[in-house]
């Protein structure tokens, strides 16, 4: 009788679920429905009646921008030229000048030419800013004209670029362009290694385990894994390459999300390569997504142990969806979670500021490690052991954006000479001369304690007086004067950028790499920490 009560009672109770559920997924896809008639209906109007000509396709793909723009920037439309960087990205090869570019504001400009490739043997250089493109001016071009440079093996291309402010021309012959996702391995001393690890593209965990066998091979009885500057790339192959070091069967990533299917536990499916050789991970603030699972499920699990600075924070997962005419959605799927439980997405794109600015996190939730170490969420990876040079604030972020060492970097290239890296030397009277150079191009930026000093200036608050609002005056002199100073407050910091850029022009990447094994304050130190087993295993505990 009981179960019969029970069963009857069962039965309502699924119904209402079923109900309820279904009536939720009518209520939302009748909205959606609801929303994309009115959409189309204002489209076609639009189109049909307003006063002027219109651009049917340019006012698309503005409607689709701004409505991607309202979640977070990882979701993004892609059209066939984007899907086809897409797979380029992920599987590391394309056809082209083997340089890397920056367009912004019309214009296009050689970011770093790629050693033996066809951009660097035609003698372009990083600074040159290309102008016409075959037949086509960059600042006419409406899409991104980088895409130009791109084409059949083989082909030509004629470029005519401004250096220096003179004008040049190059013919080159495009060419296929492999790019390595371990650019640079070595031997620091007769037992520690080196791997630089710049992307997790498909060649990530194999070129990763090929140099670790090399290594060892050479008598690696350490190693350092430098993440810095990776922003990332394929879930997968982040698996991989923590699995490199990790047992069978360990979890490493939980990805959760409103989509039943996309909440998932990634564990690791191969035997490793050496589960027992002393780990050191360098990060630093521009170390994101894929970066962080490796070196976060490391850190979790008391495999290895962080050097450098918080990393960048990017805890979403993006699946890219198939649309028609060969486009894409690359949408945001789910967060992921690190072994420990945590997410370390750092920006809340959806509590947004004043300014429509995403709301970075300020509360942490504590979390341990698999021997019981604290390590805490909302903020990206924390290292164990922080270098300071490695670190970023305001000031250095703004001169970066504003291509301030990037261009100084290109001066200061064409009026210095060094014979080899081991020559090079970037000295106090240079960094005065940096200085200058800033001062000469009228930089500023705004800290958030003017934004905060400013706002209480402008308010209409009868309370604060006239002496008040003078005081708050002074307040924003003072800070503006801290500014300047703040270029040597923080000389060390920004040298190192200089030098890496600086480096680079010379001596390409590889140059720069050899250049850390004796410099860098991330290296020497976590050479020093695996050199030191009580010390490393101390950390560890």
């Amino acid at each position: 009788m009981k179960r019969l009560i029970k069963k009857q009672l069962l039965i309502p109770v699924l119904a209402v679920v079923v109900l309820v559920g279904a009536s939720s997924f009518k209520s939302d896809f009748f909205e959606i429905a609801k929303q994309i008639e009115i959409f189309t209906t204002l489209f076609k109007e639009l189109n049909m009646n307003y006063v002027d000509e219109t651009n049917p396709a340019a006012l698309m793909d503005s409607a689709i921008k701004n409505m991607l723009e309202e979640l977070d920037p990882y979701t993004q439309f892609l059209n066939e030229q984007d899907v086809e960087s897409y797979r380029i990205n992920n599987a590391g090869e394309y056809s082209g000048i083997g340089a890397l570019v920056r367009t912004s504001d019309r214009k296009l400009v050689i970011v770093e030419t790629y050693k033996g490739y066809a951009a660097d043997k035609a003698g372009l250089k990083a600074g040159d800013e290309i102008i016409k493109i075959g037949e086509t001016n960059v600042a006419d071009f409406d899409d991104n004209a980088g895409e130009l440079l791109k084409g059949a093996n083989n082909s030509t291309v004629d470029v005519t670029f401004l250096r220096q402010g003179q004008t040049q021309t190059a013919t080159i012959t495009r060419e296929g362009v492999e790019v390595d996702a371990v650019p640079f391995y070595d031997m620091i001393d007769e037992k520690t290694g080196y791997i630089v690890l710049s992307r997790f593209n498909r060649k990530a965990s194999k070129q990763t385990q090929s140099a670790m066998q090399d290594l060892k091979g050479r008598g690696a009885e350490r190693l350092i894994l430098d993440l810095r500057g990776n922003p990332g790339g394929l879930l997968s192959e982040a698996i991989n390459v923590t699995n490199l070091f990790v047992p069978k069967g360990e979890l490493i990533v939980t990805t959760k999300s409103k989509v039943k299917k996309f909440n998932q536990e990634y564990r690791t499916k191969n035997q490793p390569e050496d589960e027992e050789i002393p780990l050191v991970v360098l990060v630093d603030g521009k170390s994101a997504s894929a970066s962080e699972i490796v070196s976060g499920g490391l850190q979790d699990l008391d495999r290895a142990v962080i050097v450098g600075a918080q990393s960048f924070g990017k805890g979403l997962v993006q699946r890219p969806l198939k649309l028609t005419y060969g486009t894409q959605l690359k949408v945001t799927i789910s967060r992921y979670y690190t072994p420990s439980g945590r997410c370390i997405q750092s920006l809340d794109y959806w509590n947004r500021d004043k300014e429509g600015n995403a709301v970075r996190n300020t509360e942490f939730n504590e979390f341990t490690t698999r021997n019981g170490r604290k390590v805490w969420d909302g903020g990206g990876i924390m290292p164990d052991v922080t270098i300071e040079s490695l670190k970023t604030n305001s000031l250095i972020d703004a001169l970066e954006q504003n291509q301030l060492v990037f261009d100084f970097a290109t001066d200061y290239f064409y009026s210095h000479d060094f014979s080899s890296v081991d020559n090079f030397r970037f000295s106090d009277s240079d960094y005065s001369e940096f200085k200058s150079f800033v001062k000469s191009e009228n930089f500023t930026f705004q800290t958030e304690t003017e934004k905060i000093l400013e706002e209480s200036i402008n308010t209409d608050d009868t309370l604060l007086g006239s002496e008040v609002q003078e005081k708050y005056k002074d307040l924003l002199i003072a800070v503006n004067r801290g500014k300047i100073s703040a270029l040597d407050s923080y000389q060390k910091e920004i040298t190192k950028k200089l030098e890496d850029e600086i480096i680079t022009r010379y001596f390409y990447r590889e140059g720069l790499y050899k250049y850390y094994l004796d410099h860098d304050d991330a290296i020497l130190t976590a050479k020093e920490l695996l050199s030191d087993s009580q010390k490393y295993a101390s950390i560890l505990r």
